[in-house]
This record gives C-alpha cells, structure tokens and sequence, in this order.
C-alpha cells in the first residue's frame, strides 16, 4: 500500500472502534466502503495489466569498454482495462552504468486492439570488459486512487558481450618504404596491350583488382589475368598470456586485472593499425598458437569480429615466452609487436634474437624495468612501457618515431 492506502486502512479501522464504543453504524458502513475501495484498488492492480514479452536491442551490438550503446525495449503489454501511468526500472549489473529508469506511460483498453507494445531507451556505459547480463525489467504500476502499488518482473535477461578498447593509433606512414604500409602489387605484361594479357579463370582468393573485364565478358565467366602478381607485406602480433606475468585475477575471469586489460587493448589496437595499412597480420601466443585466424590488409570487420570475441580472452597457466624466438628462427617479417606483461632483463636475453628477424620489432610491456626497456633497445627492439594510466597513442608513436629514424639512419 501507499501511504495514501495505509491512511485509508487506518480510516476504516478507527471507523470500526469508534462505531462500537458510541454504537454509530454509520461510521460502520463508512469503513465497509473504505475496505470495499482499497479491495478494488488491489484487485484492479493484479487484473488489467500484464507484460507478456520483452526484447531489447543495442547500439552498437558490441559495445567497447569505455563505450557507450543505446539499449531499446520493447514491452508487450495486454490489458482488460486502461490502466495509470507508472514506471519502470532495468536490472543493470556491476561493470556497466546506466539511468535505466523512467516513466511508463499509460495503456488503453487492448480489448479490440489485442497486445499493445511500449518502447523506452536508455544509454548504458561499459566499464569493464566480459560478457554482462541486463534485465529483467521491473514495472511498477499504481491504481486510479493512488492506494495500492505493484512492481512486477517482466521478460529474461539480455547478453551484452563488451569487447576490449581499440585506440586509434597513429599511423606508421613514415615507414613506408621499409616495412609496407598499404597493399603493393606488381604488374608483368608478356606482351603489349591489353590484348595480349592471358587470362584465367576466377578462383576464390583472387583479388578483384585482377579481374580482366574485357575476358569475362567475351567467356561470360569471370577471368582474371594470370601474369599480374600481388604481394602483400605481413606483420606479425604476439600476445602472452602467461600467468606469471599477470595477477591470478587475469585468469579467473575477463576484466578483472587491469594490467591485462591494457595490454589485450594495446594488441587489438595494434591489429587495427596495421591492418588498416594494409598489412596481413597473424596473431599468436607465444608458443605459436593462433589466436585468430589471420587477418588480411584493411578487413577491419574481421578486426571488429576478434574484438569481439576476445571479451572472454584470460590469461593461462603456462609461460611461453622463452619459445617466442623459435617462432621466427630463419624467417623475416615486416612489422612484429610483442605484448608482454611483466618482464625482466633476463627475459629480455631472451628475446634478443628476435628484432634481427623484423623490419620493425615493437616491444609493449605492461611492467618493465628501466634496465628491462634499456637493454631491450639495445638488442634491437623498439621497447615502451604500456598499462594503466599511459597514453597508448602517445607511447606507440614514440616507438614507431625511433623506428622510422632507425630504418632511415
């Protein structure tokens, strides 16, 4: 009840004493209809509304951590009678903030129209990266006389997977000439004009920019020119998740070590950059293991589709950093960007032979020693210091500018 509704109860009772003790049957009949309303007020709350469905939708989909979407809920509302205005509350979990409350407004009778639907948004920021829960819906409605008051639970929770934060980067243009940074192709022509180009047939994998228009046309298939070549620089992302560098947190469950969430930022950053460049960029632990399939040059819904299924990436129990150098034994790359945690200079004797094995050897570590960063850029890498409270732009662009005086000398 209301306190409105309290009052009246309190009304009728004393109607009821004062009646027996001056023998007043009037004031009898006075709390009969006291009750009779109050009766009718709870009654009316339990039988005219009654929320069927709830769906909800998000934009974006897969919101980032320190993002923001735009929830939407639909309510499918059926009711006898019309019913007062009231309001309405969305159950938002730790790691999310959200006003997720206002005014539900008022329904008409849905006897000749059937369902009704009511539509109310909100704005909800992420703040911690994982797979979230909101809802159910609560509605509180109250009758016509303001006596009574019901809140009910409407509709199931909704999946809100928040992908790691990807930072725009700055651009590492000005080692064009060294490691790539958009897609190359080379042309050979046997012959001279365009006629003479020998053609064949279109298979999955060829570029459209082989395409020989003039052929397809002529065999009503599509043909693509045979001598023209492609090659498209590479670049190399490896992330470790090895526990011992991390808290035990970072393997228990995602959003729960802050050093580990900046790194993982840091490494899909550096995916987005590279890719939007124009580099084919792997992704691998560091015993070798993919952790997504590779990525080709300017795909960035593929970057969006592994952000967002890193919202559950944790850390593991083995420590794999000493076999990072095996996984380049004998090969070159363009661009590698290693992502550690917490490193010593000891690891960093480890690591030595890598940079000899890139044109550009980036080290981001979340906690690192000076010694540590002094003794990494004397073996050849190109190292910062990254997490929590650092400027990862401001950081890359520092590794990315000595890298560009170091390939030009």
């Amino acid at each position: 009840m209301t306190l409105r509704g309290t009052g009246a109860l309190v009304t009728a009772l004393a109607c009821f004493a004062v009646a027996n003790e001056l023998g007043l049957v009037e004031l009898v009949y006075f709390g009969v209809l006291i009750l009779a309303v109050l009766t009718a007020s709870f009654a009316s709350l339990y039988a005219v509304r009654r929320g069927d469905t709830v769906t909800r939708s998000l934009s974006p989909d897969v919101p980032a951590v320190g993002g923001a979407a735009r929830v939407s809920v639909h309510v499918g509302v059926r009711t006898a009678l019309p019913t007062a205005p009231g309001t309405w509350r969305d159950i938002v979990p730790p790691g999310m903030t959200a006003s997720a409350s206002g005014d539900f407004p008022s329904v008409g009778s849905g006897l000749r129209g059937g369902d009704q639907s009511v539509h109310v948004t909100y704005d909800l920021a992420t703040v911690s990266r994982g797979v979230h829960w909101i809802g159910p819906l609560q509605i509180t409605s109250a009758d016509p006389f303001g006596l009574a008051r019901r809140s009910i639970t409407v509709g199931d929770r909704t999946r809100v997977v928040v992908a790691p934060a990807i930072v725009e980067l700055s651009p590492l243009a000005s080692l064009a000439g060294e490691t790539g940074g958009t897609l190359q192709s080379t042309t050979t022509q046997l012959g001279q004009g365009s006629d003479n180009l020998v053609a064949r047939p279109y298979t999955a994998g060829d570029s459209m920019r082989r395409i020989h228009w003039r052929a397809s046309a002529h065999r009503d298939a599509l043909m693509v020119r045979q001598e023209e070549q492609e090659s498209t620089p590479h670049a190399v992302v490896v992330f470790d998740r090895g526990v011992p560098r991390w808290s035990t947190d970072a393997m228990d469950a995602a959003g729960t070590d802050p050093r580990f969430e900046a790194a993982l930022s840091a490494c899909v950053s550096a995916i987005a950059r590279l890719v939007h460049e124009g580099y084919a960029v792997d992704l691998l632990d560091t015993d070798g293991t993919p952790l997504w399939e590779p990525i080709d040059g300017n795909d960035t819904a593929e970057v969006d589709a592994m952000a967002a299924q890193f919202a559950t990436l944790v850390a593991r129990h083995e420590d794999h950093l000493r076999h990072v150098p095996a996984l380049f034994g004998g090969s070159l790359t363009g661009p590698l960007v290693l992502i550690a945690g917490c490193i010593d200079p000891q690891d960093v004797e480890v690591l030595a032979a890598v940079p000899h094995h890139s044109a550009l050897p980036i080290l981001l570590a979340v906690d690192a020693s000076s010694e540590a960063l002094e003794r990494a850029e004397a073996s050849g890498w190109h190292a910062v210091a990254i997490g929590p409270g650092i400027d990862l732009d401001r950081a890359w662009a520092g590794v990315a500018d000595r890298g560009a005086s170091h390939a030009f000398g």
